[in-house]
């Protein structure tokens, strides 16, 4: 009678198992993702890093005027994640999502490409940078649609590649939520490998081979990308959208609003608790409940009339859960240390601009016959950053485990404090660079000549490159994780568009500061003049830079000492029979 039993159990598991749809996500879908995301990198590093030098050079627009139009649609792109973040979420999930705003971008990229081809899309050529046609209205208005359709197209994939990668694995089980951590490292040095080749290979085909190939290649490779991911389809796990989370914070405030005057309860217990209707945003555990912003815990009170109603679906817009309310808590927690990193984005958005004219201006010879494209110098700043990664990992990781018990070796917030020191002696750094270049320039009498170059060696800007990577491997990658790690369940496309909105509003403040300086500093000794940074005070305005990041750090460490992480009930680690029929299968 036990065999029979046996048997039978034996023959409904595997009946089961063939009934069951195959399995998806895992290590296997990793290869098209990040295919799809390096072959992204490399369009939009080729697109962007060198657009300075299409704007000032080939559509003849002033320094000051291109750099602000180049942080005003880096803002824009950066912006535009929020609505891709809650198109994903609500309705569309993020697969759909990424492959739509990736053939957005491809339109964008192909705009920009033909007007590059096309001469009545430019205006006539400028080699002397003098008095110069600038680009008529309706060339910069094919110019600004690329632009737009690109910075729409970044809103639909940035915010949903990284949460997308970790949908593909049960960060719920034991021995994979570690590679939770190792997926944002990975992912960054990944896109640094995809900088390279773009900085190197694209770079010196713009500077040497004309714009028409040096566009041309980033809009192939973005098609690649978009074939790659879609190859890919039938091996991702996709996460059905669990509604609008903006709407369920809305929610909370209303209710929370309509009950103001009504008492707290004397024991949190007591506030509403529903898992079956917090089933689908809960997955991996319920938030519980915390003593900050005790006033939204309002919107959890149960009055008379709803307890008489109990049976009744509630009206989520007067009664909300303990677990969505602590989900609005974990955002408004959030946002002073997301602050920090939009003030660091602010101070520095510009840098990257003004360095590649720098080196224009400097020896940039390796031979007699080869000279470094400017905007290539970048990838010491890549090569810093993928070092810096897996040193970090490699190295630093176990060796801090050892004194503080972490397997991350220091938490999300005390990597971005780190980076955030160091991200205080770049600008500095990049001040005495420039005082030195403009002392031999005035040596050899080249002040007035803003086309001649300099007899300073290009490699004196590789310390400021080092400290950008070296702040970005701290800095960005724990700006990140935090965000993810530290966002609701249900929010973490939501939470990747918050890192692109640090960069949006602090580009959007950076061109105001820009157009400050620029308006304010003087007619006759303008910190950032239009057309020859030989008389400008460029070192000043690093110095400035440099002192914003200062009060920065200090207010980011006061906010760093009073933040408390999201409360989350612990998982019971049973598994079901299904799990355990995988298990069986595996082996």
């Amino acid at each position: 009678m036990e065999i029979e039993s046996h048997t039978a159990a034996k023959e409904s598991a595997a009946n089961h198992h063939l009934r069951r749809p195959p399995r998806r996500g895992g290590l296997r879908t990793l290869p098209f993702i990040l295919a799809n995301e390096v072959c992204d990198k490399f369009a939009t590093s080729g697109f962007h890093a060198n657009l300075i030098s299409y704007l000032t050079l080939k559509m003849n627009m002033p320094l000051v005027s291109a750099s602000n139009t180049l942080t005003n649609f880096s803002g824009t792109s950066s912006f535009t994640p929020l609505i891709g973040a809650f198109i994903a979420d609500s309705f569309a999930g993020r697969f759909w999502t990424i492959t739509i705003a990736s053939l957005i971008y491809q339109l964008g990229l192909i705009s920009i490409t033909v007007s590059a081809i096309l001469p009545s899309l430019r205006p006539p050529p400028c080699p002397t940078q003098v008095n110069c046609k600038e680009a008529s209205l309706s060339q910069l208005w094919v110019l600004y649609g690329s632009l737009l359709l690109t910075s729409i197209g970044t809103g639909g994939i940035r915010p949903c590649v990284v949460p997308f990668s970790a949908d593909q694995f049960d960060m719920s089980k034991k021995g994979v939520a570690s590679r939770k951590w190792n997926l944002f490292n990975w992912y960054f040095f990944a896109m640094g490998l995809a900088s390279l080749s773009a900085l190197t290979v694209v770079v010196y085909i713009q500077d040497n081979m004309g714009w028409a190939w040096g566009l041309g290649i980033p809009t192939i490779a973005m098609l690649i990308s978009v074939i790659a991911f879609v190859l890919g389809s039938p091996l991702y796990k996709t996460n059905k959208p669990s509604g609008s989370p903006l709407l369920r914070l809305l929610q909370v405030i209303v209710a929370a609003t309509h009950k103001r005057k009504l008492p707290l309860p004397e024991h949190p217990d007591l506030l509403f608790q529903n898992k079956q209707l917090d089933a689908h945003i809960s997955l991996h555990g319920r938030l519980l409940h915390s003593d900050q912003y005790r006033w939204l815990d309002k919107a959890a009170i149960v009055t008379e009339e709803e307890a008489r109603n109990e049976d009744a679906p509630p009206n989520l817009w007067r009664l909300a859960t303990v677990h969505r309310v602590e989900e609005l808590k974990c955002i408004i927690r959030m946002i002073p240390i997301w602050v920090a990193g939009t003030l660091v984005v602010a101070s520095s958005s510009s840098l990257h601009n003004f360095v590649i004219i720098q080196a224009r201006s400097m020896d940039r010879h390796l031979s007699h016959s080869f000279q470094i494209p400017p905007a290539t110098m970048s990838i010491f700043t890549v090569l810093t950053t993928m070092f810096g990664l897996v040193v970090y990992e490699r190295l630093f990781v176990p060796l801090a485990g050892r004194f503080t018990n972490n397997p991350s070796g220091i938490t999300c917030l005390q990597r971005m404090g780190v980076g955030y020191v160091v991200g205080i002696i770049g600008p500095v750094v990049s001040a005495l660079v420039e005082m030195k270049r403009k002392s031999v320039a005035s040596k050899y009498h080249l002040l007035d000549d803003p086309n001649a170059t300099i007899p300073i060696s290009v490699f004196w800007l590789v310390p400021q490159y080092f400290l950008q990577g070296l702040a970005e491997v701290f800095t960005s990658v724990g700006h990140l994780e935090f965000l993810y790690d530290q966002s609701p369940e249900s929010m973490k496309s939501t939470a990747s568009a918050l890192y692109s909105i640090a960069t949006a509003i602090g580009s959007y403040i950076g061109t105001i500061m820009v157009s400050l300086v620029h308006d304010y500093s003087g007619k006759g000794s303008n910190w950032l003049p239009d057309r020859n940074i030989n008389r400008g005070k460029l070192d000043y305005f690093y110095f400035l830079v440099g002192g914003i990041q200062v009060l920065n750090v200090i207010y980011y460490l006061i906010c760093a000492c009073l933040y408390t992480y999201k409360p989350l009930e612990e998982v019971g680690e049973t598994m079901n029979e299904e799990e355990d029929l995988d298990r069986v299968n595996d082996k």
